[in-house]
């Protein structure tokens, strides 16, 4: 019945505004069409299990849903519900009664689709950095779950994962099965580890409403501007998650896109707007359970399009679930060097290449005393005292450490010019018997000096007084410390010039 109403809206005439051609996008769940500049949705019939849109008011209330919950994001995209009345033959935009609903969109160019974007090479560090920026906003300003249901406890999240294992079964050949099985017994495990951290985060609020489908094809440019769309409205549970679990979904496609990068400059640049590195531990249960929904929306559109549904996409996805089940190698990674030196800009290249989480002094300095990155401490705030500093040092170790156990490498942004600063974290490397390496950064006095004046909106509240102070307090690398250290000179500028292939083949060797 609907596929025929689909038909009729192809004529350019349904529409009360200029339309010269009307194309047709189809999902597993939905039609969009394409008409003039404007882009109008219309859920299929379906029941998925998930989901469920075979009623005609369900479809009108998941379209008030929808645009409920996406104008959240304020890109302007989203319009308003559109009654379509008349006839399966003759339908009329805007008519009542009713025979379907649409969600009406401004339409824009699929080349600015953050996954298009991505293969065309158009995916900046910028837009990365703006979107994480937004999430954590986002995130951070949505109200805790105050619902009677269990979403987000640890027995709701795992639920869907066993049932994306058990809809895809059916559906995949024994090879696949045996592939499947793997995952499936891995996600035991892994949800067994992270059970309790799953319930103490809900109860400490970290269960909002979130987007739930955060993927490259649900993010476009937007006056080149990221803005998320698309966020589930057909199933609470699936929308009512850690906020941690939202990320996971972008974490983890664009690591299937080979840009793990990427993958890790968002994560690190939301962990340190947010704080959230406790989030960090159920990072690879839900990446994982996020690849198996792609690996079940693949296998979905194969059936209903009468293809096979086990293929190289399906098998990736699959593949890539297993392999975020297990933990990684652990690593510490601690900076050694002068203001304007060009700590952050170093460690934010190796975080991305390692890759690691990036831990910044001047940022968890700020969140002790309440502060965002970029404010400036007032009067009175003792931000630079020594017991500041050393409660700095303690919160980097406490962080490093829990970081640590879940197998991550971590790279500590810090000036470390005292010997037992440096003795401390060396401590707890030997502690968690995991490699050391001080990545030691110099740069020309001249240099560090026009850094230091040109420097803008940023964390780091240094100038050249505190460079001058810590030029004569500076206990500089001795030979025993030098066995682990790598010297990067950091003259050059750009981020393209950092980390020749001299200075990566050293720092590899140093982390065996």
């Amino acid at each position: 019945m609907v596929a025929s109403l689909i038909v009729s809206l192809c004529q350019p005439s349904c529409y009360p505004h200029p339309v010269e051609q009307v194309e047709v996008l189809e999902t597993h769940i939905s039609w969009v069409l394409l008409a003039g500049d404007y882009a109008y949705k219309i859920k299929k019939p379906v029941d998925f299990g998930f989901l469920d849109f075979t009623r005609l008011e369900q479809r009108h209330f998941f379209c008030d849903e929808e645009i409920r919950l996406n104008g959240r994001f304020g890109s302007g995209l989203y319009l308003d519900v559109v009654p379509i009345g008349g006839s399966l033959e003759n339908p009329i935009l805007g008519q009542q009664p009713a025979i379907e609903y649409a969600v009406r969109m401004r339409r824009f160019a699929s080349r600015d689709l953050l996954d298009n974007c991505l293969l065309a090479g158009r995916l900046s560090h910028r837009h990365i950095d703006h979107l994480a920026h937004a999430m954590a906003e986002f995130h951070q300003a949505l109200p805790a779950e105050d619902s009677p249901l269990a979403f987000g406890s640890a027995e709701a999240v795992i639920q869907p994962v066993r049932d994306n294992i058990r809809q895809l079964s059916p559906l995949l050949d024994e090879n696949a099965r045996t592939l499947l099985n793997a995952i499936a017994t891995a996600s035991e495990r892994e949800w067994q580890r992270c059970r309790a951290a799953i319930d103490r985060r809900r109860n400490q609020g970290r269960v909002r409403e979130c987007h739930g489908d955060l993927h490259l094809g649900n993010i476009v440019l937007i006056g080149d501007q990221p803005c998320p769309f698309d966020g589930i409205e057909f199933n609470d549970a699936l929308r009512w998650i850690d906020v941690i679990s939202d990320i996971a979904f972008l974490l983890m496609d664009l690591r299937h896109c080979q840009r793990r990068d990427l993958a890790y400059r968002f994560l690190n640049t939301y962990l340190e707007v947010t704080g959230d590195y406790d989030g960090v531990t159920l990072l690879g249960f839900y990446q994982a359970y996020r690849a198996m929904v792609k690996a079940k929306i693949v296998a979905l559109r194969a059936a209903q399009n009468g293809a096979v549904a086990w293929h190289d996409q399906c098998r990736a996805y699959m593949a890539l679930a297993l392999d975020l089940l297990h933990p990684g190698q652990p690593a510490l990674l601690v900076t050694h060097g002068l203001p304007g030196c060009g700590k952050t800009v170093v460690s934010r290249c190796i975080a991305e290449k390692l890759p690691a989480i990036h831990l910044r002094s001047d940022v968890e300095r700020k969140r002790l005393f309440g502060l965002k990155a970029t404010d400036r401490a007032q009067d009175g705030q003792a931000l630079y005292t020594a017991y500041a500093t050393a409660k700095t040092y303690q919160c980097l170790a406490q962080l490093s450490k829990t970081l640590l156990a879940q197998g991550c490498k971590v790279i500590v942004d810090a000036a470390f010019l005292r010997r037992r600063e440096r003795d401390a974290f060396a401590c707890l490397a030997r502690e968690q018997g995991v490699p050391l390496v001080i990545v030691d950064i110099t740069s020309n006095d001249a240099v560090q000096r026009q850094r230091l004046q040109n420097r803008r909106n940023d964390a780091s509240d240094a100038d050249e007084s505190v460079l001058d102070h810590l030029q004569r307090q500076a206990e500089p690398l001795a030979d025993d410390e030098r066995q682990y250290a790598v010297s990067i000179n950091n003259d050059r500028d750009g981020v393209e010039s950092l980390l020749v292939a001299d200075d990566w083949q050293r720092l590899r060797q140093r982390l065996g």
